[in-house]
C-alpha cells in the first residue's frame, strides 16, 4: 500500500503524547479546485510577550507536482526531526531555551494554510505535541502553481503577528520546484530580509536536479542563509533535522550558567 512506511510511525507518535488522535478518521473528499483565499493573521498584541530565541515559520510546499505521498514524506521527516534530541538539545542551548513555530502549506500566490498555529518548544513534552500536531495536520490545498514570492509574503505576515518576541526571525521553504506565479521570488526575499528576516531552503531535487542552484540565487537571503538540498523525498528527513539543528543553533548566546564571584 501507498502510505503504509509511515503508519506505525505516526500511531506511535500520537499515543505516546497522549492526544487521541488515534482514532482514524475518513480523508476529507479531495476538492475540484483550491478555493481558499489569502488568510491575513491578525496582528501581535503589544505589550509583554513571551521572549524565544527564534521565531520559525515552516513553509511546506503542497503545489501539483508534491503528490499526497510526498506531501505526507514532508509532514513525517519534520515530526521526527522534532523528536530528534539533537534538535532539542539545540533548542535547550539557546539563550531562552525555547522556540517558537508555526507551520504553513503553499502553493499559489494567494493560497495558503497554516497547519499548526505558533507553538513553543522548550522540552520533550512541548516536542512531542508538536510532531503530533504536524502528524494530525490535514493537506487542504492541491496545487494552483508554484509561488515562492506568496509563501514568503505569506511567511513574513505570519511572523509580524507572532505572539513571542525574538531577535530572530526565520522562514524556513522547503518545495521541488521554481517560482512560476506570482511577483519575483527575488522581489519578496529581499523585502523580507530589509525586515531583519533570514530565509533558508531546503530544495528538493526530485523534478528540477537544479532546482539546488535557484534556491541559492533566488531564495534565500539573509546574514549566513543555507541551503541544504534534497536528493528526493525518501531523504527529507534526514536533511531537515541537520537544517533545523543548523538554523537555531546560528547566533545563539546562551546564557552563562554561573556567575562569576
Amino acid at each position: 500500500m501507498r502510505h503504509s512506511y509511515g503508519l506505525g510511525w505516526t500511531v506511535a507518535v500520537l499515543f505516546a503524547c497522549g492526544l487521541g488522535f488515534a482514532q482514524a478518521q475518513a480523508p476529507a473528499a479531495r476538492p475540484q479546485a483550491p478555493a481558499p483565499g489569502p488568510v491575513r493573521p491578525a496582528a501581535a498584541a503589544p505589550g509583554n510577550q513571551t521572549r524565544v530565541d527564534l521565531n520559525l515559520v515552516l513553509a511546506v510546499d503542497a503545489s501539483g507536482s508534491v503528490d499526497d505521498e510526498r506531501f505526507e514524506l514532508q509532514k513525517q521527516g519534520y515530526a521526527k526531526a522534532f523528536l530528534n534530541p539533537r534538535v532539542l538539545n539545540a533548542i535547550k542551548n539557546g539563550n531562552e531555551g525555547q522556540i517558537a513555530v508555526t507551520m504553513v502549506q503553499w502553493t499559489g500566490p494567494t493560497l495558503h494554510v497554516v497547519m499548526v498555529p505558533w507553538t513553543v518548544i522548550h522540552d520533550q513534552r512541548s516536542a512531542q505535541t508538536t510532531a503530533a500536531a504536524i502528524v494530525a495536520a490535514g493537506r487542504q490545498i492541491f496545487g494552483g502553481g508554484t509561488s515562492i514570492s506568496g509563501a514568503i509574503d505569506f511567511s513574513v505576515l505570519l511572523l509580524n503577528a507572532s505572539p513571542y518576541r525574538a531577535d530572530r526571525k526565520v522562514i524556513d521553504i522547503s518545495g521541488d520546484g521554481s517560482n512560476n506565479l506570482g511577483r519575483p521570488a527575488e522581489q519578496a526575499r529581499d523585502e523580507a530580509v530589509k525586515m531583519g528576516i533570514r530565509i533558508n531552503g531546503l530544495p528538493i531535487l526530485s523534478v528540477e536536479p537544479d532546482l539546488d542552484q535557484y534556491f541559492r540565487t533566488s531564495v534565500i537571503g539573509g546574514p549566513a542563509a543555507f541551503i541544504i538540498p534534497v536528493k528526493d523525498y525518501n531523504a527529507f528527513g534526514d536533511a531537515i533535522m541537520r537544517k533545523l539543528v543548523q538554523e537555531i543553533s546560528q547566533d545563539q548566546h546562551p546564557r552563562t550558567k554561573f556567575a562569576l564571584k
